[in-house]
């Protein structure tokens, strides 16, 4: 049976015997004859060739095995290093070639070169590479179950920290910055090439694992009161408000200005007592729910007919920009330019201390977040012989329900890193082992395993329990209690049908059922 020919998609015609037809492109992109970028992947059961050089396929490097040998050998290695081949000249030479999802159906690849046999089409350059982006930031990620990681790597995505270094010149909508971000004691080789320790976005927590009086039952985490007086956790909250001087048919136009009396809806005098001349608020004011950043004043909604017995002075209406009803900060900057039309436009910047408080959320990178349901002072802490107290305790029933073994791993690497003063490696499947951070502990007088003897604060009687205490990174997720945080007793109602509007941002509703 003939076999189908598929160029893109599109159908080209038939061939005899489709597998060696494939096998003799594959030879010819290997050999440099056809773009590296062209894709081949064949299909027995439905007879189907379908070769890909369309723009837009995700594709991926391996290393090409034939005869169960790796193509990458010592001999290629030593020339790699001597700077003698490129990676460019690895993939002309067919050494490295990349695959598209379609073509990867048609090989059998190899996880490490011992595992090579005379089956394997292809090996991983890193067994890494099975990993995206944001999975790739997890240390230790073989210890864990497969949704701990997804999770970890959705925690991520939320954390606070340095979004970017221009944050000061940027209008972004809303925006979130940590004050004081560390760079991860325990870091993977993605981590490091690609420099987020510039980026960084946690802080190195001193953690012990341990129940203490129900306050942290299932995720909830108790914190230490001293250290967020210190700045753990400490963050900024930024929320972008603008408006420009539309121009409207007939002339007429908006205004930025302090509106008078005679305005309609004039908010009174006292609203308007932050606005300079130009009516906008000055920098580093303190601002409030409703209170006005600018003052504008716009033409009414609908134009009166002026007759010649009745002559009508211009009315105009309150339209100035005001805080959202729920929120309060500082204004941090102002941004005066013109729009491409030619009006004038205003950003204004309004900035928010946020101090970690009980129902903000804290997760490790993973997998294992907690809501914050209780902050004692220092002195109220458990201790260790040394007098150290930690800035979290966790549950330990965190850890084995969900198993996630590499947030002990993580721990205990942390707390070697801070014995010795050397970065840790938590890379998948090339990280460091335990046996060297147990090591680096015992050589400074810590027990290996990373148990601490600690000690009731109230009586300061020992309590005898084996308590693992480590250092993890956490991160401080945007979900603010102080952000979510919304109540009312009476408010806006819809015109339609007089029931309570909906949501926090229109002061709506709560639905007891």
């Amino acid at each position: 049976m003939n076999t189908s020919i598929f160029v893109n998609g599109k159908f080209v015609g038939f061939h005899e015997n489709g597998r060696k037809l494939a096998e003799e492109l594959r030879e010819k992109r290997r050999g440099g004859d056809i773009s590296p970028d062209v894709n081949i992947a064949f299909f027995e059961k439905t007879k189907e060739l379908f070769v890909n050089t369309d723009e837009g396929r995700a594709v991926r490097p391996l290393i090409v095995v034939e005869g169960g040998k790796s193509k990458y050998s010592k001999q290629v290695q030593e020339k790699v290093k001597a700077g003698e081949l490129t990676w460019n000249g690895l993939v002309k030479q067919g050494i490295i070639e990349y695959l598209d999802a379609e073509e990867e159906e048609n090989t059998h690849i190899a996880f490490k070169e011992d595992d090579l046999t005379a089956k394997h089409t292809h090996l991983e350059i890193d067994a890494a590479q099975i990993l995206g982006y944001a999975s790739s930031m997890v240390p230790f990620p073989e210890h864990n179950s497969s949704p701990r990681i997804l999770m970890a790597a959705q925690h991520s995505k939320q954390s606070l920290g340095l979004y970017a270094s221009n944050f000061g010149l940027r209008t972004d909508t809303r925006a979130h910055l940590l004050f004081y971000p560390h760079k991860p004691l325990v870091q993977t080789d993605i981590y490091k090439s690609l420099s987020n320790e510039k980026r960084a976005s946690g802080q190195n927590f001193i953690v012990a694992i341990l129940s203490y009086k129900g306050f942290n039952m299932n995720d909830a985490v108790v914190i230490n009161q001293s250290s967020v007086e210190r700045g753990i956790g400490r963050s900024a909250f930024f929320r972008n408000y603008g408006t420009e001087e539309k121009k409207y048919p007939g002339g007429q136009r908006d205004k930025f200005e302090k509106p008078r009396e005679f305005v309609q809806g004039f908010l009174g005098e006292e609203a308007y007592k932050d606005l300079g001349e130009d009516g906008i608020v000055n920098p580093e004011t303190e601002v409030f729910g409703d209170s006005v950043l600018v003052g504008k004043t716009s033409p009414p909604r609908f134009l009166k007919e002026v007759t010649a017995l009745d002559v009508d002075t211009e009315r105009r209406r309150e339209s100035s920009v005001t805080v959202r009803g729920n929120e309060s900060g500082i204004v941090d900057s102002i941004f005066l330019t013109q729009t491409t039309g030619g009006n004038k436009l205003v950003k204004i910047k309004v900035r928010k201390t946020c101090i970690p408080e009980i129902g903000d959320k804290f997760a490790s990178r993973l997998g294992q977040k907690g809501v914050v349901s209780l902050m004692l002072r220092q002195e109220d802490m458990p201790f260790t012989k040394d007098g150290i107290t930690p800035d979290l305790i966790i549950n330990p029933h965190a850890i084995p329900g969900r198993m996630t073994a590499g947030h002990l791993l993580d721990m205990l690497a942390g707390k070697a890193a801070c014995a010795d003063g050397k970065l840790r490696d938590g890379s998948a499947f090339s990280s460091d082992e335990q046996k060297e951070f147990e090591k680096a502990l015992l050589e400074k007088g810590f027990h290996p395993t990373g148990q601490e003897v600690l000690y009731e604060p109230s009586t300061g009687r020992r309590m005898f329990a084996k308590i693992f205490v480590g250092v993890g990174y956490y991160q401080r997720l945007h979900h603010l209690v102080s952000l979510k945080m919304h109540a009312r007793s009476r408010g806006p109602v819809q015109m339609l049908t007089h029931q309570p509007t909906e949501g926090r941002a229109r002061e709506g509703g709560l639905r007891l059922v």
